[in-house]
């Protein structure tokens, strides 16, 4: 099954207002999701770069939404753990929550990936994401993802 995940801010494909990026507010975009399959017991979510040079450099890592969210607001506070209950991870710029597009050159795709899992992770914010993929492995019910755009 595949999770349908979009934003109000950008279509899929289309390119990420300057608002979310390091350039403007460095605010995390608004995002949905259409209906997790049953047994969902939490959702995570990892946004990253892999057109970044060396390596994919990671932007968002959030887990533990509870099943029963469906959208996360912008400007998700930069917080461990959320009123919610989600925990947040370390980004690649080594700061918890999310940090914006703000690539050296040319234009970068950005990929939000959401993740339904059988379970909620014994984990501690401010994990990142190799640990988070790890833990996952075996858990993943169905996923999705929505990629953007930018350039400076």
């Amino acid at each position: 099954m595949e999770i349908e995940i979009k934003s109000s801010a950008f279509e899929n494909e289309g390119m990420i207002p300057r608002k979310y990026t390091c350039d403007g507010e460095n605010i995390s975009p608004p995002l949905s999701w259409g209906s997790v399959p049953e047994g969902t017991k939490s959702l995570a979510l990892i946004c990253d770069d892999p057109d970044a040079p060396f390596r994919t450099f990671v932007h968002w890592v959030i887990f533990n939404i509870p099943p029963n969210i469906h959208e996360l607001p912008e400007g998700i506070p930069s917080e461990k753990i959320l009123e919610n209950g989600a925990k947040q991870g370390k980004n690649d710029f080594g700061d918890i929550g999310y940090g914006g597009p703000c690539p050296p050159f040319g234009i970068h795709r950005y990929y939000f990936k959401i993740y339904a899992l059988d379970t909620v992770l014994d984990l501690e914010p401010g994990i990142k994401k190799k640990q988070l993929l790890k833990a996952m492995k075996g858990h993943i019910l169905a996923e999705g993802q929505l990629m953007g755009k930018y350039k400076r």
